[in-house]
């Protein structure tokens, strides 16, 4: 028998509809028991650690992140296998977070959810809820087959700092276009065994510190110098620049100049993609070549949700400017590829 732990922080999986205004509120875990009576048939020993009050995951915060991963950290040791039930709104963010938190993780942690309520007729909840299981106890020659935060839905696995939510229709939600994905259920799960992680020979460590001081600066045609200059001068320690194709910007001596002065004002400033498919080349262009003279940080193809969870992780590990801008160009967690 296989002993799970499922983490219910909330999310469409076990809402019911309000009766008065018609739009679906959390519930609780008891309602997916109710609709899912073939759990008691499995040879899963199921322990359930539910969120009160329930999590809209449209309200997840970076103490949740830590409360989550410290609820895996004190049961590490008793369970085969996790699974929290979370929001799809924000469930990449928090699996991109907690990849970082939980360093050298020999055990599957699995985050799934549904788009229809776990009571609808035509829920995805039930397969996404029962193949989450299957992949969190699945093991070979003794070990997880799963050594990482990874994201299931619609018989898909996906590496959890990989992936983003591109659908709110379908209940193909989720995508990982920069990494293959990690397994397909069908009639059987095939495991994508060559793209896994393996932390057989790592320690595990839970880190809780989070430092959340960074901001976003989304470049567009047309953006005023004053908006640019009020995130550059804001009170963080790092930005995100989203820019285009791979890693362009204008070229104006103002906005060179802007961003140069705020480099050298202590803060790091990291380079990624508008486009979801694909990789930052600073340097590639005569339009990237300026910023990485003035050293402008290299995101590669980290998804917004690992970058600016990877930042948070990082300032909340390193005093050092300098060290945080140094770990974030690096593939630490299995969140990007380097191109150069």
């Amino acid at each position: 028998m296989y002993n799970i732990f499922i983490i219910y922080t909330g999310g469409t999986i076990g809402m019911v509809k309000d009766p008065e205004s018609g739009t679906f509120i959390p519930f609780d875990f008891e309602l997916i028991q109710k609709n899912l009576p073939d759990l008691s048939r499995l040879n899963y020993k199921l322990t359930i650690h539910s969120f009160v009050p329930i999590i809209d995951s449209s309200n997840m915060k970076p103490h949740i992140w830590v409360q989550m991963a410290e609820l895996i950290r004190d049961n590490y040791e008793r369970y085969d296998g996790f699974v929290i039930l979370h929001g799809s709104d924000t469930m990449a963010f928090s699996a991109s977070m907690l990849s970082f938190l939980l360093e050298g993780l020999q055990k599957p942690v699995i985050l799934s959810g549904s788009q229809l309520p776990i009571g609808e007729i035509r829920t995805d909840a039930r397969e996404n809820l029962m193949t989450a299981l299957e992949i969190a106890s699945a093991k070979k020659n003794g070990k997880s087959i799963i050594q990482e935060v990874c994201i299931l839905f619609d018989n898909k696995l996906f590496r959890g700092n990989r992936s983003f939510k591109y659908n709110s229709d379908k209940f193909e939600a989720f995508r990982s276009p920069n990494y293959p994905v990690l397994a397909e259920a069908g009639i059987h799960i095939r495991y994508n065994e060559e793209m896994l992680l393996d932390n057989t020979d790592n320690e595990f460590i839970c880190h809780n510190q989070i430092d959340n001081r960074v901001a976003v600066l989304k470049l567009f045609p047309g953006i005023r110098k004053e908006t640019i200059e009020s995130v550059l001068n804001s009170d963080v320690r790092s930005i995100v620049m989203e820019t285009f194709g791979t890693g362009n910007t204008m070229t104006d001596q103002w906005f060179l100049d802007s961003l140069s002065a705020c480099i050298q004002s202590g803060k790091n400033i990291l380079d990624i993609s508008q486009c979801k498919v694909g990789s930052v080349e600073l340097g590639r262009y005569e339009t990237s070549q300026g910023l990485k003279a003035i050293g402008i940080l290299n995101g590669y193809d980290m998804t917004f949700e690992s970058a600016i969870t990877k930042l948070m992780y990082l300032q909340g590990e390193l005093s050092s400017q300098a060290d945080v801008a140094h770990y974030i160009q690096q593939n630490i967690r299995g969140e990007l590829t380097k191109n150069d």
